[in-house]
């Protein structure tokens, strides 16, 4: 790619972008964001679910839980196979360089392994992007322009000057329109934008991009195809901005009710902690509890996260001696 993808930012992008960084800026202030991986864990797994239903793998967010968590589910085997594949790729978000045109053809290795023969390698045959109804939205361009092309496309990427927000959403689009794998675009493409944003911001790492993509799957592509017969990529990046800002939203609101959950139940179990070391069963008694998985997940493992509270015991966790206290 000699040229620069072809967009022009307009008044309407750039409210958006002030829109989102504004928003996540008000994320940035409720505290760190490290406490919370619970939020950080519920996003992934629905970045992962949306992002292949988009593909059409038909598994629930129950049923891809369960992979992730190494419990055994009765579904197609292809479907499976595909979840633990992209749950593989999105734990290495935090790591790769999506600066480097060598680390998508790992990812994607890692994302398509074992489901197609050319996994981590650029295609070989025609190919085109195509809807959740079979309509043909995109023929891509032949398969030996292909490196060239992703060449260009990365050189651009790492030396434009545009906000990353607009900046990562041209490399969507045109990832998706030069196609460049035989299978396993869509979801490889849809990751790469969040390891560019993940490495201006990485509180993307909690924020479900793809969810929302998934809710508003026609307009998606409708914007894909939009895109290419104007000859520019103006209206994904329109649409993808707009999918971004209410991602974001919604985790400033998540974040900020989960923070205010934690903060209540918190203070109830410091308010019911003597001086000395306590007991879990002591504490349950003191705040009327009966399960032990509630108090463990909705009390003491927050306190403990928030390093408001220690354990005597820290190397044996579940220890029947273990015991808890007031730092």
């Amino acid at each position: 790619m000699n040229n620069d993808p072809p967009f022009t930012i307009t008044e309407e992008m750039l409210n958006l972008v002030a829109e989102i960084s504004e928003t996540l800026g008000s994320i940035k202030s409720v505290g760190d964001m490290e406490k919370l991986p619970r939020l950080r864990r519920v996003g992934r797994i629905m970045s992962i679910h949306s992002s292949l239903a988009i593909e059409n793998n038909s598994l629930t967010v129950d049923q891809v839980t369960d992979i992730i968590d190494g419990k055994r589910i009765i579904g197609p085997p292809k479907e499976i196979h595909e979840v633990k594949n992209a749950f593989a790729a999105y734990e290495e978000l935090e790591s790769i360089d999506p600066y480097d045109m060598k680390e998508l053809l790992r990812i994607h290795g890692i994302m398509m392994g074992g489901l197609i023969s050319e996994s981590g390698r650029f295609r070989t045959v025609n190919a085109g992007v195509f809807s959740s109804d079979g309509r043909v939205v995109h023929a891509a361009p032949p398969p030996g322009m292909v490196p060239e092309l992703m060449s260009g496309l990365f050189e651009w990427l790492r030396a434009s000057k545009v906000h990353v927000l607009i900046r990562s959403s041209v490399f969507h689009y045109e990832f998706e329109f030069i196609h460049p794998f035989r299978d396993g675009n869509g979801r490889t493409g849809r990751l790469w934008q969040t390891a560019v944003l993940m490495k201006w911001m990485p509180v993307f790492a909690w924020i479900p991009v793809e969810s929302v993509i998934r809710d508003r799957q026609t307009e998606y592509y409708d914007a894909i195809s939009g895109s290419t017969s104007a000859g520019n990529s103006n209206e994904f990046i329109l649409f993808m901005l707009r999918v971004i800002l209410d991602a974001v939203k919604g985790l400033a609101s998540d974040t900020q009710k989960h923070i205010n959950h934690i903060d209540t139940r918190v203070r109830e179990l410091l308010a019911a902690m003597e001086p000395y070391p306590m007991s879990a069963t002591e504490l349950m008694e003191r705040l009327g509890l009966r399960s032990r998985d509630a108090f463990r997940e909705n009390y003491l493992k927050p306190a403990v996260e928030a390093g408001l509270i220690s354990l005597t015991e820290p190397d044996k966790p579940t220890s029947r001696n273990q015991r808890y206290f007031r730092k």
